[in-house]
């Protein structure tokens, strides 16, 4: 038990990001990591690589919310207005920082699933490209080939402009 619990905890911090990043809403991203975790601990004699869980327990963790997903993408979810907080209709910027942050975050939610989740397993969660792949149950090489295509796509977004900025660009004089 004491062997688990070694094993587990140091990774929950790296779970919850990598739920929130995928499911992008906090108690959600809580929810899931509660469900990884329940099923690590109840199948925890099911484990074929006795070495580290991290790559085990990230790959619970995805598989959770691949299913969670599907299920989501049958039904669909209504909130009342009365019920709906603030901050569901919106966010207002009050920082450069945080307009940069929101358009990174942006142009990295528009990647692929596949390619997007490559990239935050080994550069967000620090996962070896060994690791990612037992994650995401897929071979090597296609993890290095799309963490490739990812990186590249990435830079190609952040080196266009925003696509609000041309649309914001005010001419104070008329031309002659």
């Amino acid at each position: 038990m004491s062997d688990m619990l070694h094993q587990i905890e140091p990774v929950i911090p790296a779970l919850r990001r990598y739920a929130r990043s995928l499911v992008r809403n906090r108690a959600a991203a809580d929810d899931l990591v509660q469900d990884c975790l329940e099923r690590a601990v109840t199948h925890w004699h099911q484990r074929r690589d006795t070495g580290s869980a991290k790559s085990w327990l990230f790959a619970i963790l995805h598989n959770l919310a691949i299913n969670q997903f599907r299920s989501a993408a049958a039904r669909v979810q209504h909130v009342a207005i009365d019920e709906a907080g603030e901050h569901e209709f919106g966010q207002s910027a009050e920082q450069e920082q945080k307009l940069m942050y929101q358009d990174v975050l942006g142009k990295l939610a528009r990647l692929p699933d596949e390619q997007r989740s490559v990239l935050l397993l080994i550069a967000v969660e620090d996962l070896s490209y060994a690791e990612a792949a037992k994650v995401l149950n897929i071979p090597i090489g296609t993890v290095m080939s799309r963490l490739s295509r990812a990186r590249e796509r990435l830079q190609q977004e952040l080196e266009r402009p925003a696509d609000n900025q041309q649309g914001n660009v005010v001419q104070l004089r008329s031309k002659p």
